[in-house]
């Protein structure tokens, strides 16, 4: 990973801290995005002394809003050239409906507008790199809630806006299928450009994961992910492996978990529900 440059999302607490870690410690220049400003700066400070490396920056964004991810983008295009891997891992689950600043239900705007906006923005950065490097990668991170969590006629884009019916677990699940049908679908435009596309399943976590609902549901996490959670360094391996492994070069449109190909969830692999997906996502992004 000598000299190649890694965005990672999500990245001051948990699978994306501890990403960030090990990709230093192998020599990228790893720049992670964080929501609150001070803490960013802290988890850099931080991952600067475990790694040994003067190369980690960050960038600063709730994302959430896309002005904010739109301004985010600009400001790595004016210091990047080069972006070899664009880890994308920043996620939540609301328990209660919230409207994100773009008026879109809270858990899906943070856990797939985020994916799908921040990846076209510097779409063309991932295919200059590969043109020039050989290859350039996207990783999405999803999970298994893909399975089940989301209604079984389909994600349903057009109750985004209605706090009507809403879900906690339906709307993180659905968030999540997102993710898959994204990738698949980026998948499919990229093919023959050089960038791959990926997605992948960490496990159950121990990190700061749902520690932001209320506080039964809270407690309840905590004690779960104690007693069958798996450590951050568990569930960053994988994402750690597609970012760096040459066993994975070329692969692309895929579903990982544990370092292994699987089968995700037969819904995820409808074409016409992930061409869908793009084409809402670029109405309410205006890119793509």
């Amino acid at each position: 990973m000598n000299g190649k440059r890694v965005l990672i999302t999500g990245a001051t607490n948990g699978i994306g801290k501890q990403a960030a870690l090990e990709l230093a410690k192998m020599g990228a220049d790893v720049l992670i995005v964080g929501r609150d400003e001070n803490k960013t700066r802290q988890v850099r400070a931080d991952l600067k002394a475990l790694s040994g490396s003067s190369t980690i920056d960050m960038l600063v964004a709730d994302l959430s809003s896309m002005d904010e991810i739109r301004r985010i983008a600009d400001e790595f295009r004016a210091k990047n050239d080069r972006l070899d891997v664009l880890l994308n891992n920043a996620g939540a689950a609301f328990t209660e409906y919230r409207a994100s600043v773009d008026g879109y239900e809270m858990t899906f705007a943070l856990n797939h507008f985020s994916y799908y906006l921040l990846t076209n923005l510097l779409l063309d950065i991932l295919k200059r790199t590969a043109q020039e490097q050989g290859e350039a990668r996207v990783i999405n991170v999803s999970s298994s809630a893909h399975r089940n969590g989301a209604p079984r006629a389909g994600l349903r884009l057009e109750a985004l806006r209605d706090r009507s019916g809403f879900s906690s677990l339906g709307s993180y699940g659905a968030s999540k299928l997102a993710n898959v049908l994204f990738t698949y679908e980026l998948a499919r435009r990229l093919d023959g450009s050089g960038v791959t596309a990926n997605v992948l399943h960490p496990g159950f976590v121990r990190t700061g994961f749902g520690h932001n609902t209320n506080r039964l549901m809270s407690a309840f996490i905590k004690v779960l992910q104690a007693l069958v959670g798996r450590s951050p360094q568990k569930g960053a391996e994988t994402l750690v492996y597609l970012a760096s492994s040459a066993d994975v070069a070329g692969i692309s449109g895929k579903y990982w978990k544990d370092k292994q190909q699987e089968d995700s969830s037969p819904m995820s692999y409808d074409r016409e529900g992930q061409k869908r997906l793009w084409e809402f996502s670029a109405e309410a992004t205006g890119v793509g």
